[in-house]
């Protein structure tokens, strides 16, 4: 078998395994089943900017949050539908990631991440200060009429689950294909080394904003998703820990796999899930993992994997 059957395969093959875990597994794992899949949308964009082209950001809270509330706003002020309040949210997380690209992209490195979190901290103070537009720290409840969607009610668990689904499948899939396109191979140069890269004729300033707001998309899409489809919008969604979770979760499953966010989304989760049912500790645990990844797997579990077995995996 060629390897880019064997890279399609197990795509596929996942996806095939999620969509039937809905008929298979109890209702509260399918829940947390399709949380999952969105903040593993919101990983996948993350990994696009850190995983493939090597952009360190502590910023992507605010392009969750711009597609959550680009969402939300027009939904709560304007009673807007389901759709499009989606498409808003989308290209709410595209353009300000756009904005941020265009001024952050001026500095690299340690500068760049510095700079990507001053820009959320000034997103999420500007949430609270409008606090009578976006209803500050309280957020506000996405109205029932706004979560239905081409005829399905999204506060219901099987249509949440399968809007879930697909827009995960939407994600895996253009994920896949755009890493195996020649400019997911500019994205890995740029990574690699940028000064050979702008040698070959290629400019890094415009690779690495296309690739931060591909990567606003994502989060914009994942923010919109998940204030939909779980029914509330807050500014505590644009503080800095929704910055760390998707480098976590990269880190995880694998920086720079396609696979590597929705697996280290699920671990994570679960791993939270369990161990604070035992102990209010739960972070020292997951604290623990994180070394002993570092110590072990310091190329994450999937990154790990393709180094010692699967070179094909993507």
């Amino acid at each position: 078998m060629s390897d880019r059957a064997k890279v399609w395969g197990l795509h596929l093959l996942v996806l095939a395994g999620l969509f039937a875990a809905q008929f298979l597994l109890p209702s509260y794992h399918v829940t947390n089943l399709a949380r999952i899949m969105v903040l593993a949308v919101f990983a996948m964009g993350y990994n696009i900017a850190f995983g493939y082209t090597g952009l360190l950001s502590l910023g992507h809270a605010l392009f969750f949050a711009a597609g959550m509330y680009g969402m939300g706003l027009p939904v709560w002020h304007l009673g807007w539908l389901s759709l499009p309040a989606l498409i808003a949210g989308l290209l709410a997380g595209g353009a300000v990631a756009g904005v941020v690209g265009l001024l952050a992209l001026r500095t690299a490195g340690v500068s760049f991440m510095i700079v990507t979190l001053m820009f959320a901290q000034a997103g999420y103070l500007t949430l609270l200060y409008l606090n009578s537009w976006t209803g500050g720290d309280e957020g506000f409840v996405v109205a029932r009429t706004g979560r239905v969607l081409l005829g399905f009610d999204l506060a219901t668990d099987t249509p949440r689950f399968v809007a879930a689904f697909a827009l995960f499948a939407a994600g895996l899939l253009l994920c896949l294909w755009l890493v195996r396109s020649p400019f997911g191979r500019v994205m890995v140069a740029m990574r690699e080394n940028e000064e050979r890269s702008r040698m070959l004729g290629y400019d890094p300033f415009r690779v690495k904003l296309v690739a931060l707001i591909l990567s606003g998309l994502y989060a914009g899409a994942a923010g919109a998703a998940y204030g939909m489809l779980f029914g509330y919008v807050g500014a505590t969604f644009a503080t800095i820990q929704y910055s760390i979770l998707p480098m976590l979760y990269v880190l995880l499953g694998g920086a720079g796999t396609v696979l590597g966010p929705f697996l280290g989304a699920l671990l994570m989760f679960y791993l939270i899930d369990i161990t604070s049912g035992y102990t209010d500790a739960y972070l020292f645990v997951v604290g623990a993992a994180l070394v002993g990844l570092v110590l072990f797997a310091p190329k994450g579990i999937l990154g790990t994997l393709r180094e010692r077995a699967l070179r094909w995996l993507p």
